[in-house]
């Protein structure tokens, strides 16, 4: 035999051992999945400190002022300052108020901001805060938007806040059919209807998180833990926030109820102080904390967020958390939130 038939007789059978060699698939990459996801309105939110509306006719001068990314913002924003990976659906326009907050929001690590749409032609929805120590008043403009509509089903959710005040969107519970937990809010009813078909929709969610006045109206009871176990009737998971008076939860499996009182600070101003609560709530979940250490940590969020100006811009890390329970020591165990506060503010080796 020659060489030619040779090499030719090898070509022959390596091509047959490669063509009974099963084809190795390429790797497809998976989506990085996301630990919560905030749908809503944004808003720019122009705040003016220690003022009150004025009279018809004449001036105030506030003590500060600044401008902070406002609305779903508030949630997440204050999520991702705490760590968690965080998905932000919504609409800015390209207006100048739009790119102010998309810059800024742009700053902020573990926000993202792929599923922000900017819309030409859009004016993006301002709200002027006037803040008391307690008490807010507010002027609003907004425009209607366009559907905010999930549509990354390949993207894993660990859990997702939504408006149960008025119908769930239909990704809602695609998502929760897929293992996202369901988290639900509402506002204040200007109807005075508080209406049952709200209550009708928390089957829809898994926790739900009023605050006591909401919680109260809704249930006809008299006091934040007979609403939240009236509440318990139609979620399992029921959060009844109470401002200075701090927070109770009913677990409707177990029938655990729990109150943890606020952390008292110097307040500034209380815009987003709901929000940021809700937002570390929903991030302590991946901690592994009991249901008492979560309401703690709320409460301590939300604490530290009324001593600046701001919802958003106001929001805690993990270093002002640590600097907080190091500096002041409040009353109660603290130990598993110092713990992952120390931990989560240490600085990462390069």
């Amino acid at each position: 035999m020659s060489s030619t038939e040779r090499t030719a007789g090898m070509a022959d059978t390596a091509q047959a051992v490669s063509a009974a060699k099963p084809a190795q698939a390429t790797p497809v990459a998976q989506p990085t999945p996301v630990d919560l996801l905030f749908a809503g309105d944004v808003f720019c939110d122009l705040i003016f400190s220690n003022v009150a509306m004025p009279e018809p006719g004449a001036e105030v001068f506030a003590d500060a002022f600044t401008i902070t990314p406002g609305g779903t913002a508030n949630r997440a924003v204050a999520a991702a300052r705490l760590g968690a990976r965080t998905a932000l659906l919504s609409e800015l326009g390209f207006d100048p108020l739009g790119s102010h907050l998309a810059s800024i929001l742009a700053a902020e690590a573990d926000l993202d901001l792929r599923w922000l749409r900017r819309t030409v032609g859009y004016q993006t929805p301002v709200s002027a805060a006037l803040t008391g120590e307690h008490e807010r008043s507010f002027v609003t403009y907004q425009e209607p938007g366009l559907p905010l509509v999930w549509t990354d089903d390949a993207v894993r959710v660990g859990a997702t806040h939504v408006n149960a005040a008025a119908e769930l969107p239909s990704w809602v519970p695609r998502l929760r059919a897929a293992g996202t937990t369901v988290v639900g809010g509402v506002g204040w009813d200007a109807t005075g209807e508080w209406s049952a078909a709200t209550l009708a929709r928390l089957d829809g969610l898994d926790v739900f998180i009023p605050n006591d006045l909401e919680a109260m109206r809704y249930t006809r009871t008299e006091d934040a833990a007979a609403a939240a176990r009236a509440l318990g009737e139609h979620v399992e998971q029921v959060v009844v926030t109470r401002g200075r008076d701090g927070a109770v939860a009913f677990n409707a499996g177990t029938g655990e109820l729990v109150e943890v009182p606020a952390v008292i600070v110097a307040a500034v101003d209380p815009t987003g102080a709901g929000d940021v609560f809700t937002a570390s709530f929903m991030a302590s979940e991946r901690f592994g904390w009991d249901l008492r250490t979560r309401l703690q940590f709320g409460c301590l969020c939300a604490s530290l967020s009324v001593r600046r100006l701001g919802g958003a811009a106001s929001a805690p890390r993990a270093v002002d958390v640590a600097a907080y329970l190091a500096e002041h020591r409040p009353a109660g165990d603290w130990a598993a939130i110092a713990a992952w506060a120390a931990s989560a503010a240490a600085p990462t080796s390069a």
